[in-house]
């Protein structure tokens, strides 16, 4: 028996591991079509703000609008539609501004999530993470499937406004976090890294939801909060912690949309 055999064992037992998969994924099908006609939504609503943005730039003139906007940025007002674009990391200007910034920051953690179950996975096929239980693989699959699913709704949002998709993982944290996952010897390291990612991407959405200026964007953020939360929770189980819930979900861990790198 290796090293990392000895260091870790599962918490709770498989059958119990199994049955909070299956819920965790009869939940996620529930909420799968309200999170796509929300996601359908915010979309109308960026296309709609976007047309009549471009119809006001027309009809008043490059000048008048600058005026505008600089007055609504200094405080006269506030439209997260239009806020100036800010500039990327490689020092372009962000095709993601207001509500898109959120939209491109939330596809950009669930492509993370996805990244790093998916080398966990392939880690744990090569033998690096010592015995890996059948169920937890299993649960590593089923959240990879579920983080694969949001972030295909939040592209479709950024796609269907005109805007390219993340089809990365463009987060200034995402360098540690690889390294992270590739220090990783055993599986209660990988679910600790899990656990820090999902309960990042649970605090992120309860925070979108208060502060987007779209009620569809809320709406979608709402529907994928609780699927993320239940991996949490599964989660603390996995490394032996009971998920003693809190009153209010908190928002200490949400990344801010400065972790965006374009």
């Amino acid at each position: 028996m290796s090293a990392s055999d000895k260091s870790w064992e599962l918490a709770i037992g498989e059958r119990e591991l199994a049955g909070l998969t299956r819920g965790m994924e009869e939940a996620h099908q529930q909420t799968m079509p309200v999170m796509r006609a929300a996601a359908s939504q915010l979309a109308e609503e960026i296309r709609a703000s976007d047309a009549g943005r471009r119809r006001f730039l027309a009809g008043a003139g490059v000048a008048a609008a600058a005026a505008a906007f600089s007055f609504a940025g200094s405080g006269g007002g506030r439209s997260f539609a239009a806020a100036p674009r800010t500039p990327s990391a490689a020092g372009a200007p962000s095709p993601y501004t207001g509500d898109l910034k959120v939209v491109a920051l939330a596809a950009a953690l669930e492509n993370q999530a996805v990244g790093a179950y998916g080398a966990a996975l392939k880690a744990a096929g090569a033998g690096k993470l010592g015995k890996v239980p059948a169920a937890v693989a299993t649960f590593a699959e089923t959240a990879m499937g579920q983080h694969s699913a949001h972030a295909k709704a939040w592209n479709a949002v950024l796609t269907g406004a005109g805007r390219p998709a993340i089809t990365g993982v463009p987060l200034s944290n995402q360098p540690a976090t690889l390294k992270a996952l590739g220090r990783a010897k055993d599986v209660g390291a990988v679910a600790r890294l899990a656990l820090a990612l999902e309960d990042q991407a649970a605090q992120t959405y309860l925070f979108a939801a208060g502060n987007v200026s779209s009620p569809a964007g809320i709406r979608t953020a709402a529907s994928i909060a609780p699927v993320e939360a239940m991996h949490a929770a599964i989660l603390h189980f996995v490394l032996g912690e009971y998920p003693v819930p809190d009153a209010f979900l908190q928002t200490d861990r949400a990344a801010g949309p400065a972790l965006l790198t374009v």
